[in-house]
């Protein structure tokens, strides 16, 4: 996570807004006078509020439809009924800056790649001069934009590639060819910036294509700057759901692509969710939730078939290679199906932030009555088996950290507890304690206490660092990540932590035992 300070500018514009509504309160205090003047003091009150009022209902209702200023750069979500793209002629580009994480430009009419020289063109044909031979070609809006959905994060929005959006008019007859002609719409986007870190990936990248290519139905193109294969075969399965067509490699595919319209740029709305209010047909995270499910469960089932076929035949050895006089006993083991136990899932960290009691938390779980399985995803773990185990469990368990975004993975009304390290509660709420919510999780954060912390060895107990972790994150970036992030392990309290597995657990069995009760008999 590297953007802690966006809490403080959040609270800037909290404190303004805070203040205006003084302002505006202050109007009515006018209203109390004498009985005589009543009649005079009423209308100079009237006038005066109005006179005061008037510059902000005004700007409301100039920028009513921007979510960005309503929620002081919270969202970048564009209302699909009022944004200001939304309808753009044939032959222009229309670019939506207003908003405080993205930039987001449409092109409608005769748009064509140039990768060389980073441009994409929109032309215009003129019909009524033909061209003439080494006459340019008349430009009209030249645009530029980094399709990346960091937009406020000036260090690494630099590293983004740049694109110029160029309308040009071009006289008829111009030698300007297509090399592969598409007949649906293209969408362009940054695969650099945090992309190699889990969150990233799904926060700055995934959840915002939903967003923004969703309302095409499939029937569109990706065209990805900054290329990654390893990510094509680490998200295939979930692009595979959001288009019908192979994507495309914009600096690696030097050919002229051209489409009848482009999206550059994506819309992202908060931190791993969808606005449903800001979506055609109300789509929402839930939705998001559900197209994962049919990304990855083709691959889950093959991976069943695979390991059905493998344990049948280890049976089949195991059965001909031992006495007769034994193999009834190993059927009747086969066939034994114990009660199900709610099952537990750890994700485990190595280096920082991790459990260091993490083996007497797996006993303690076990002994409550949860079957406990540890998940040590790896950069390289295919996410199709990550989401297999956490998809069928009722409880996960994990330090705050990007790793906490596979609690996407669980189901609807399944129990998600985020072990919270000192000095990372507003971060560990906004980025997964709040969207667990929204997916229908049951979100429960353990805050641990300073002794729970490796810091309680290596300052003292008044130490500001252990007792107002707020006072340091205020000094930047540098210093949270340095000591909260890098610097940090977790040895839990078990008889505090205990709570919180024996809610979780009594829960899922009050679950599964209504859920049982309105299955048909």
């Amino acid at each position: 996570m590297v953007h802690y300070h966006r809490y403080h500018q959040l609270r800037k514009f909290a404190a303004i807004d805070e203040e205006s509504q003084h302002h505006v309160l202050d109007c009515s205090s006018y209203k109390r006078t004498r009985p005589k003047l009543l009649s005079f003091l009423l209308l100079i009150t009237f006038l005066s509020c109005c006179y005061v009022l008037a510059p902000s209902f005004t700007f409301s209702l100039l920028f009513s439809d921007s979510p960005g200023a309503q929620s002081y750069g919270n969202s970048d979500g564009v209302d699909v009924n009022a944004s200001a793209c939304s309808s753009v002629p044939t032959g222009t580009i229309c670019c939506d800056r207003s908003g405080y994480r993205s930039d987001v430009c449409v092109m409608k009419g005769d748009v064509r790649t140039h990768s060389a020289s980073s441009s994409i063109f929109l032309y215009n044909v003129s019909r009524t001069i033909e061209g003439r031979e080494g006459e340019e070609d008349e430009v009209l809006q030249h645009e530029k934009i980094r399709p990346y959905t960091r937009k406020w994060e000036t260090s690494v929005m630099d590293t983004i590639d740049e694109l110029s959006l160029i309308s040009k008019k071009v006289k008829l007859g111009s030698a300007h060819t297509c090399d592969v002609q598409h007949d649906v719409p293209a969408v362009f986007f940054s695969n650099g910036g945090y992309t190699g870190n889990v969150y990233h990936e799904f926060n700055d990248g995934i959840i915002p294509l939903y967003i923004t290519s969703q309302r095409f139905n499939k029937k569109v193109v990706f065209v990805i700057l900054e290329y990654h294969d390893w990510w094509m075969m680490k998200y295939g399965d979930i692009l595979s759901r959001l288009s019908d067509f192979p994507a495309i490699d914009f600096r690696g595919d030097n050919r002229t692509h051209c489409f009848p319209e482009a999206v550059v740029g994506l819309k992202i709305h908060d931190e791993l969710t969808v606005d449903s209010k800001l979506m055609e047909g109300n789509k929402s995270i839930v939705d998001f939730r559900n197209l994962m499910d049919k990304a990855y469960w083709p691959r889950i089932k093959g991976l069943i078939q695979d390991e059905e076929r493998e344990a049948q035949g280890k049976l089949r050895e195991q059965i001909s290679s031992s006495p007769l006089s034994e193999t009834p006993l190993i059927k009747q083991e086969v066939q034994e199906n114990p009660k199900k136990k709610p099952k537990l899932v750890i994700v485990s960290r190595s280096g920082s932030r991790a459990i260091t009691n993490e083996n007497l938390l797996v006993k303690m779980a076990e002994e409550i009555g949860f079957f406990v399985e540890v998940l040590k995803p790896a950069k390289t773990t295919e996410l199709a088996k990550i989401y297999r185990v956490l998809n069928g469990s009722d409880v996960m368990i994990g330090v705050h950290g990007a790793a906490m975004t596979h609690f996407m993975f669980l189901k609807s009304g399944s129990v998600f507890i985020q072990v919270v390290p000192l000095g990372t509660n507003w971060a560990a709420e906004t980025y997964y304690g709040e969207p667990a919510r929204k997916l229908g999780l049951k979100y429960i954060g353990y805050e641990i206490h300073p002794r729970e912390s490796s810091l309680y060895e290596k300052y003292d107990k008044n130490d500001p660092i252990l007792r107002d972790p707020a006072s340091i994150n205020e000094k930047g970036w540098e210093y949270t990540k340095k000591i909260y992030l890098d610097s940090q392990n977790v040895k839990l309290d078990l008889r505090r932590f205990r709570k919180r597995l024996l809610r979780s657990y009594e829960y899922t069995v009050s679950k599964s035992n209504l859920r049982l009760q309105h299955q048909p008999q």
